[in-house]
């Protein structure tokens, strides 16, 4: 992992010093306008490298998108890819970087450790601090008619090399900074506690949340403060280790149906869950509330409240600074559709790693309180 201001111009010789030379770089189009893209297509030319520009990503990139990108590949004959943007343009890549090797369709991968044949060395440029995709093997991609996300991960899927720019992340619209920072602490916070949990996982975690949690507010006040975007960038790196070492739980499970029926945000569909699922996980369960303790610390003084009401009025505080919804009436959900959702919702798999076992009636009972 590089991590450092300007550390964007360095990408040409890491690609160069992991064997690339027909290089295909995946991201949004949107990025154009900020530069990004220009910049890592300088960077990789001036290492003597050829490179191949693919910007069909689109949010939640589907298998048509990587279907599209594997196409270009296969015409450019890339050795290495390099992905720069946010979770959509790293999640594409890595689907690119399985079919492409592999074969086969995406569905093929759900589950882990299904790529039989060596993948393309990769590197991953996050432009957002947010889903933490580039310290992952995970690709991220959603099933056309389902609507649903698949999770295909394997070791080869991973990047290489992560290239941390915290000056890159200073072009994202107030928004997104929002939306990718509220993704980033539920990281922190549901990985912390979720059954797969372990020592390491746990020292991600924690510096993850200690790093985000400080810093959401004053990057939503002072932008261009690039102590504090590099620590929501690095945060959000570390939220993604804990990931890859560990799980999620039942609030991500919760986003997906949202985003799928009403094209919500994944994090406003987090930020407005968060909150519920924490004090849900801490209730009856002390071990659980003890481990949320130790995230939110005593700096936020508990007043004698149970830590977990402290961590999720911390997190509806951070909602609020940076003016996202709180509640699913807001984001315009009927109320008629919440036993499907809360159906769907039981169905992700990340629901299978909450601390505290979760059934349809459960998680319906969670977005009636997010409602």
């Amino acid at each position: 992992m590089v991590f450092e201001p300007g550390g964007l111009a360095r990408l040409g010789g890491v690609v160069r010093d992991l064997g690339g030379r027909r290089v295909m770089l995946v991201t949004d189009p949107g990025l154009e306008h900020a530069g990004h893209p220009q910049r890592a297509e300088t960077a990789v030319r001036e290492a003597g490298l050829e490179v191949f520009t693919f910007d069909g990503v689109k949010e939640n990139p589907t298998e048509r998108e990587v279907a599209a990108g594997v196409v270009f590949a296969r015409t450019h004959r890339v050795d290495s890819i390099v992905a720069v943007g946010g979770g959509s343009s790293m999640d594409c890549a890595k689907g690119i970087n399985f079919l492409l090797t592999n074969g086969g369709r995406m569905a093929d991968y759900k589950g882990f450790g299904k790529a039989a044949k060596p993948m393309l060395p990769s590197v991953g440029v996050p432009t957002t601090a947010g889903t933490g995709s580039e310290a992952q093997c995970y690709a991220l991609i959603t099933d056309e008619k389902t609507h649903l996300k698949m999770a295909c991960g394997d070791k080869k899927a991973a990047f290489r090399v992560s290239i941390l720019d915290p000056e890159v992340t200073v072009s994202q619209p107030r928004v997104v900074t929002a939306v990718t920072g509220i993704d980033a602490v539920a990281h922190a916070v549901e990985s912390f506690v979720c059954t797969r949990r372990n020592p390491l996982s746990q020292m991600y975690s924690l510096a993850a949340f200690r790093h985000l949690e400080p810093n959401f507010e004053r990057v939503m006040a002072h932008p261009d403060d690039l102590a504090a975007r590099s620590a929501m960038l690095l945060g959000a790196h570390f939220s993604g280790m804990a990931i890859e070492s560990a799980m999620l739980g039942v609030c991500h499970s919760c986003a997906n149906p949202l985003t799928a029926h009403y094209g919500i945000t994944h994090g406003v569909a987090i930020g407005v869950m968060l909150p519920h699922v924490v004090r849900f996980n801490a209730a009856g369960d002390a071990a659980v509330g003890a481990l949320y303790a130790q995230l939110i610390g005593d700096h936020h003084g508990h007043n004698g409240r149970p830590a977990a009401d402290a961590l999720a009025d911390r997190i509806s505080e951070l909602l609020a600074h940076a003016g996202l919804p709180t509640t699913l009436k807001e984001c315009g959900v009927s109320q008629t559709i919440l036993p499907l959702l809360a159906e769907e919702a039981n169905e992700q798999w990340t629901a299978r790693f909450n601390p505290r076992p979760v059934t349809d009636a459960e998680i319906l009972r969670l977005y009636q309180a997010a409602w």
